[in-house]
């Protein structure tokens, strides 16, 4: 039957409401600040959000929403090229421009339509995308409508994506590279200087998503690209607002004018309705704020630092170095729920991350550490973890 595909999920969904746990799609019933809230029913320290400079309740960019509502109406109600570009969408491009030091930037409705949209688009028949094999899923979603050929390459292995791009011969000048800046389920980042220089040497576009580096690393928070030195070599970067701009949205930004020219052609941007305005005006504060208070990305990697060493110190198995994303591997499932419904009782909120989410067969704790994070906070959510140890929920590696 055409649901019979379903039934694994159905299957551990039941498990779950056996064990009245609730890891995915928890509701959360109040907002207490940009570190807390209640969720499910229970007052947490917020560690699953993504939330990286802590600007989804800053005052600055509640008011910036708060008076665009009031100015331009709650949505555009249609697409960029029908009745949705506003001179609000205009300014926020200008201004991602200008921050990445370029020419042309395009906005999207989600990040999510941003990295699908231009993986989609970029690269068609006859021509080859090779892309890391630990991609977002929105980038494989993008990937699977380009009619290219689709060619991946071993996590983060630059002499893997040269031998690949060897093979293609002459084809390798019309090859897309599409690889992240920081990998969102361990918190790894892209050897971006490698990445480069082989693409240097074999040709092709190479694409940054930089949807979790972005207001995290370089010395300006432009990511992964600027901290590696090789902006000049990134032919294009997309990345999100729903991150470090604590909204909800995505872009794309190049050196390339031929963007204006295949904004045109994005199925993602041109079929959706535009971002809301109250979004795109606390967007333009974020962006604006990232740029003139560095010392909120200082705060962040103090707390990504200390939660990560915290969690090494307890023999933990944790990813390979110090990131805003800080997971906890695990390889059985009930072992894994178990732990996420015991750091809930704690009154810590993480994510529970599963296989196909997760890069591998393994489950994840992941946490998110933000610049709103206090020391008291990341050094409860370290005792949280050192309380499952103790009772033998996990074990030191």
């Amino acid at each position: 039957m055409l649901f019979d595909k379903f039934k694994p999920m159905a299957e551990f969904q039941a498990e779950l409401a056996a064990r009245d746990v609730v890891p995915f799609g928890a509701v959360t019933e109040e907002i207490i600040s940009a570190t807390e809230g209640v969720v499910s029913g229970r007052r947490v320290i917020l560690a699953g959000t993504n939330n990286y400079l802590g600007l989804s309740f800053d005052a600055r960019c509640i008011s910036a929403a708060q008076e665009a509502a009031g100015k331009w109406g709650t949505g555009t109600t249609g697409s960029r090229l029908a009745n949705g570009s506003f001179e609000e969408h205009q300014a926020l491009e200008r201004e991602l421009a200008a921050f990445y030091g370029v020419g042309h930037a395009i906005s999207f409705t989600t990040g999510y339509a941003a990295t699908m949209g231009m993986t989609a688009t970029l690269a068609g028949p006859g021509e080859v995308i090779l892309l890391d094999a630990d991609s977002h899923a929105s980038i494989y979603a993008g990937v699977q409508l380009s009619g290219a050929e689709i060619i991946r390459f071993r996590h983060s292995d630059p002499e893997d994506l040269a031998k690949r791009l060897r093979r293609l011969g002459d084809r390798a000048e019309n090859t897309l590279i599409i690889v992240e800046g920081i990998y969102s389920m361990l918190g790894d980042v892209a050897p971006l200087r490698e990445i480069a220089a082989v693409k240097r040497e074999y040709g092709g576009c190479l694409l940054v998503d930089e949807a979790h580096s972005m207001g995290v690393l370089g010395d300006h928070g432009r990511g992964a690209a600027e901290a590696a030195g090789v902006e000049q070599d990134v032919d294009f970067i997309a990345g999100t607002f729903s991150k470090s701009l604590g909204a909800t949205g995505g872009y794309c930004v190049s050196q390339h004018p031929e963007l204006e020219t295949i904004r045109y052609c994005i199925r993602s941007y041109i079929f959706t309705a535009s971002s809301s305005p109250s979004v795109v005006a606390s967007t333009r504060r974020a962006l604006q704020i990232l740029q003139e208070e560095p010392g909120l990305r200082q705060r962040l990697w103090e707390n990504a630092t200390r939660l990560y060493e915290g969690l090494q110190g307890l023999g933990l198995p944790v990813g390979p170095s110090p990131s805003p994303v800080v997971a906890v591997v695990l390889e059985d499932r009930s072992q894994a729920i178990n732990c996420w419904n015991a750091l809930m009782s704690a009154g810590i909120y993480v994510n529970l991350v599963v296989p196909p989410a997760s890069p591998s067969t393994n489950f994840l704790l992941r946490n998110s550490v933000s610049a709103a994070h206090s020391t008291a906070q990341i050094d409860t959510m370290i005792a949280a973890y050192a309380g499952l140890l103790e009772d033998g929920l996990i074990r030191a590696r």
